[in-house]
């Protein structure tokens, strides 16, 4: 699928999004689907092959309107042999003979409708569970920067209600809308074969609801699309609100997080009335029509009858005919209805699997092999996607295997970034970063990734058991390894406490501290044993005593592994073989501890305005 550069109507408008993902609270511009025609185009496309089977559910749905449509002909016929036998006796065979055609007719056409409809819902359920497994796997192939500037809630909405919208609206539209077309056209045909006049009359009224029904669509489309933009909006405020309640609650947040909130639910509720008010003025219009037909039938064919122009059994016949001919008219109102909506949510889905993915790297066949751990900085220059700063400006250092290099400095002097950019999480704009002498620009992202198990400063669990939670993503792990891991950082006494140790499942009946949270991914890092160690702030919700006890824990993982520690606390990086200090993107010092301090630089005003504040 086509790649685009993509912006979410949830944050069109916006500042972007820092990469800590905090997220404004204004709105999307845009009210109107950029092109309703084009995204059907492509839901039509992203069905092709299903066409066969999409072919046969139409042609069910045309031949059972026909038979539907030969039904008053034949109920012509039958009122007219009864009222001709009424002087001279009812042919009773004639009676049956129509009767059961006309039973026929209703019952091929009923159950083509059924078959047409199974077929349908089958191939929209096909269509949906794709559309969400292609989300899925696009989620996995775009670049960070996509994350940094698009809420998570954005992108569950268009997982789960705009994909659920393009479900409906194929569900409800398409067959429909075949069957409604050809109901109205057939049952014109007919009536311009039965009476010329009596059509023009039955034309004539339902006229009126057409042209109504033209001008209601029009201005229906632009709150189908708001409303499926505010519900995005919603979902993206209550996620956000949600995973920082403790934060939002801490710092008396409510009342500005209820404004916000009730500025989105009001937006929601106002497109969502006018939609469905549009939406729901096509039933009583339509009914009002397809009266005012029947009585304009009723009222012509009575004079025609009394002047002896036609008989009684055509004006039967005009009555089922008025029916089917204003009827579809409703149908297709809803039709078109539905699909606006479908339009406006395939607009959103289509515009997240085309947003641009990272490079495609299949070519690649660079493979690193028993890898020492040699890592170098060269020239290395890097600014965010989305912003026009530079954030690492010519960094160069030297990594020999198994050395511990600590990276400190400032907030913002690009720590956590350079070693996102060694992890390949964004790319270089300028300069290379080699790993055992070969570029990493040469290695495709997962290789990389697999020379290097990482501790962040953000934990990451999901709902699954202690022992999922350690393994993760390396299943044949030992249970001997994953305690021994947890005896190390210290969290193996805690663990045999809990329910059912190890098995216990991690969700929210189960509480656990940051510290233990932090302990938990440091020992999910020892037990996935890679050749290099990142580590950034990985003990910076520990208390002491337990911050002592995970560092001699990763003392002893990262000898003999060259490892990468990001830290605050100097006093927990004087063993390492290089510190490199950073400020405003660039290395202003580097080497090891007493010799920075020898200095009496930077590092030196660093380390003792820490011993200052802890004295």
């Amino acid at each position: 699928m086509e790649n685009k550069a993509y912006e979410s109507p949830a944050n069109a408008g916006r500042p972007p999004r820092g990469p800590m993902g905090g997220r404004g609270m204004g709105r999307g511009a845009g009210e109107k689907a950029k092109d309703f025609a084009g995204t059907w185009k492509k839901l039509l496309r992203y069905c092709k092959r299903y066409l066969p089977v999409i072919i046969v559910a139409v042609l069910c749905s045309v031949f059972g309107t026909i038979f539907t449509l030969l039904g008053p002909d034949k109920l012509s016929d039958l009122t007219k042999v009864i009222t001709d036998g009424l002087m001279t006796g009812i042919d009773l065979e004639a009676v049956g003979r129509i009767g059961f055609t006309l039973v026929a007719f209703y019952v091929c056409g009923a159950v083509l409708s059924l078959v047409q409809q199974l077929i349908i819902a089958t191939i929209t359920q096909r269509v949906s569970q794709r559309m969400r497994s292609d989300i899925s796997r696009k989620i996995h192939r775009l670049p960070m920067s996509f994350y940094n500037r698009t809420s998570t809630g954005d992108v569950l909405s268009r997982v789960t209600n705009d994909v659920d919208t393009v479900s409906q609206s194929l569900n409800q539209s398409i067959g429909n809308l075949i069957s409604a077309i050809v109901l109205f056209l057939g049952s014109l045909a007919m009536m311009l074969a039965t009476n010329l006049a009596m059509t023009f009359t039955a034309v004539a009224a339902t006229l009126l609801g057409f042209f109504l029904m033209l001008a209601i669509t029009r201005r229906s489309q632009k709150y189908f699309v708001r409303q499926q933009r505010d519900l995005g909006l919603l979902d993206g405020h209550v996620e956000e609100i949600f995973s920082g309640h403790a934060t939002m609650r801490a710092y008396n947040g409510e009342a500005a997080s209820k404004k916000a909130f009730d500025g989105y639910n009001d937006s929601l509720r106002d497109s969502a009335f006018k939609a469905q008010c549009m939406a729901g003025m096509m039933q009583p219009l339509m009914g009002f029509i397809g009266n005012l037909g029947y009585v304009a039938v009723c009222v012509v064919g009575a004079l025609m009858t009394m002047n002896g122009a036609i008989g009684f059994e055509v004006i039967v016949a005009f009555m089922m005919y008025v029916r089917y001919f204003t009827q579809p008219l409703s149908q297709i109102a809803q039709a078109v209805q539905t699909l606006q909506s479908g339009a406006a949510a395939g607009e959103r889905v289509f515009e997240f699997l085309e947003a641009q993915e990272m490079e495609d790297e299949s070519e690649k066949t660079a493979k690193p092999e028993a890898v020492r751990g040699e890592v170098a900085f060269d020239h290395v220059r890097f600014g965010y996607e989305d912003s026009d700063r530079v954030v690492i400006h010519d960094f160069s250092a030297q990594a020999r295997p198994g050395q511990k290099i600590a990276i400190v400095g400032p907030t913002g002097a690009g720590k956590t970034t350079l070693v996102n950019l060694l992890m390949r999480f964004h790319e270089l704009q300028g300069g290379e970063i080699r790993i055992d002498g070969i570029p990493t620009k040469d290695l495709t992202r997962e290789d990389v990734h697999d020379q290097f198990c990482m501790v962040l400063q953000d934990t990451w669990l999901f709902e699954g058991t202690v022992r999922e939670n350690l393994v993760y993503n390396n299943q044949s792990v030992t249970d001997e390894r994953v305690r021994s891991a947890c005896r190390a950082v210290g969290l193996d006494h805690f663990i045999r406490t809990l329910p059912n140790g190890y098995d216990t499942v991690l969700n929210d009946q189960v509480s656990l501290s940051q510290g233990q949270k932090q302990q938990l991914t440091i020992a999910r890092a020892m037990i996935a044993d890679k050749p290099m160690l990142i580590l950034d702030e990985a003990t910076s919700s520990v208390d002491t005593r337990t911050e002592l006890q995970i560092q001699n824990a990763m003392d002893q993982l990262m000898k003999g592994r060259t490892s990468f520690v990001i830290a605050h606390r100097l006093s927990t990086i004087k063993n390492a073989d290089l510190i490199l200090v950073l400020k405003d993107g660039d290395i202003i010092e580097k080497g090891n501890h007493e010799e920075l301090l020898a200095k009496g630089g930077f590092y030196t005003d660093l380390y003792n305005s820490q011993f200052e504040q802890s004295a």
